[in-house]
């Protein structure tokens, strides 16, 4: 495969060696910059959501979140092959094969632009179709498909930033692309009010500053990766399918594009029942998706650092370590996870009115926040699990058992109870129902198998994952 070179390349500024030091310290050192990353990004949806919401209305507010399940669904597949390749990247950056390391990346950037091209066609044409489909109330018809097309208009600038940022976190680099992000967040907010409070351009508007605040951190990250004398350095003339290293790509990524694919689409289904309570529901729960998209980023962010640190450790054989941070990045996950639930439950009412005060609306809001935060620490220990088979290679896992689960069960169960009660507390309670049968499932995984095998005989020895 790749050439190994001498270890002080693993230590170049702007990469970050995970299989040495204190597992605790370098793992939080990691997940940290992670969090507050995922923070601005969550910041992208909920500035043109609280902006919407507060100037243009309830109505609008609805047309914003009548999209976001189905933006979900179309870009979940593509989103996770890159997750794939920031695998491959960890583990040969672990096992220092820098060679084969360059064309990965180089072979990663070429699938973003393709896939971003992708994603712009399917989008701008199919936005009417799939919005009707989904039973979006007709009032807020044309904002949807407005809001829709903008944000599939800008997919390559979307697309590219997220594999430029998967490839600094797999090299260990989580600063930067924080940075970045605080930047083009910021600048996301001030064209928010300028293209709503000041142009009136009306909610598609809101779409267009989140692309042009994505090519923004897209462009600062590749002339960061373009800097020369790097190991991952970009060059233009590189950029092109190896392909074999992109079937190991689509091997690793896509049972996570998969997973990502069903769960959103049981979440269109979910969101086509909350169209039919109307337009007061669908502002309500687009509400709550935000908050909880908030309380969600200790869970994401500490699921992304275990990938990193379990592939880099496993792609150097350090076995035993790549279990001590598994068991840490576990406990740590679930705990967060829990906290903040209780806490959203308790300033639920107070949260909800930030974005809008009709009194419908806060109401199904906070039922929906009291019925779901108080269950957060199962849809941590299912995330933190699929990270963990993720960085180890075993991907199907994850995407098995949330197939069956969070889709084939979560649709069963949703559309069998509506049929007999119609009520949209049913909706709200399939969630916490659907985490708890994973969260089972994954802890007879845990205990019953030997998730690094295939890596731990090549050394000639096998040892279970136990805890204590």
């Amino acid at each position: 495969m790749g050439t190994r070179e001498d270890g002080r390349h693993a230590m170049q500024k702007g990469t970050v060696n995970m299989t040495g030091g204190n597992v605790r310290r370098v793992m939080i050192s990691f997940a940290l910059p992670i969090l507050l990353s995922q923070l601005f990004q969550q910041l992208y949806n909920t500035a043109d959501s609280l902006i919407v919401g507060n100037l243009l209305g309830k109505q609008a507010l609805a047309a914003v979140s009548s999209s976001a399940a189905l933006l979900n669904l179309l870009t979940s597949l593509m989103v996770g092959i890159s997750l794939g390749a920031g695998v491959v990247i960890s583990r040969y950056f672990g096992a220092k094969e820098y060679d084969t390391l360059s064309k990965v990346i180089h072979t990663t950037v070429a699938f973003g632009v393709a896939a971003g091209l992708i994603l712009t066609v399917v989008g701008a044409l199919l936005a009417p179709i799939l919005l009707e489909w989904m039973g979006t109330a007709p009032d807020v018809m044309d904002g949807s498909v407005a809001y829709f097309r903008y944000y599939f208009y800008g997919s390559v600038a979307v697309m590219l930033y997220n594999v430029f940022t998967g490839i600094m976190n797999a090299l260990g680099d989580s600063r930067r692309p924080l940075y970045y992000l605080m930047f083009s967040s910021a600048l996301n907010v001030v064209l928010d009010l300028l293209f709503i409070g000041v142009f009136h351009y009306g909610v598609g508007s809101a779409a267009v500053a989140t692309v042009i605040s994505q090519a923004v951190s897209a462009l600062l990250c590749y002339v960061h990766l373009c800097k020369p004398g790097t190991l991952y350095q970009l060059q233009l003339k590189k950029i092109r399918f190896h392909p074999q290293l992109m079937l190991e790509v689509t091997r690793m990524g896509l049972p996570t594009g998969i997973q990502n694919s069903v769960i959103a689409f049981a979440n269109v289904l979910v969101q086509s029942n909350i169209n039919s309570f109307g337009s007061d529901a669908m502002a309500a729960c687009g509400t709550y998706s935000k908050l909880q998209g908030f309380a969600f980023l200790p869970i994401t962010s500490f699921a992304m650092a275990l990938t990193t640190f379990i592939s880099q450790n496993l792609g150097a054989r350090e076995y035993d370590r790549a279990k001590r941070g598994a068991r840490f990045g576990i406990l740590a996950t679930i705990s967060m996870a829990e906290i903040i639930g209780i806490i959203l439950a308790i300033f639920a009412p107070t949260l909800v009115r930030a974005f809008n005060s009709d009194p419908c609306v806060v109401s199904i809001a906070v039922q929906q926040a009291r019925i779901e935060s108080l269950f957060f620490l199962l849809l941590a220990f299912s995330h933190a699990v699929a990270g963990i088979c993720r960085g180890a290679g075993r991907a199907t896992v994850p995407m098995m058992v949330m197939l069956m689960v969070w889709c084939v069960f979560r649709i069963i169960f949703i559309s069998v109870a509506m049929a007999r009660w119609h009520d949209i507390r049913i909706l709200f309670w399939a969630y916490p129902l659907t985490w708890s049968i994973s969260s089972a499932l994954f802890l007879v995984y845990l205990l019953k198998s030997d998730w690094v095998h295939g890596f731990e005989a090549t050394a000639g020895r096998r040892v279970h994952l136990h805890f204590h």
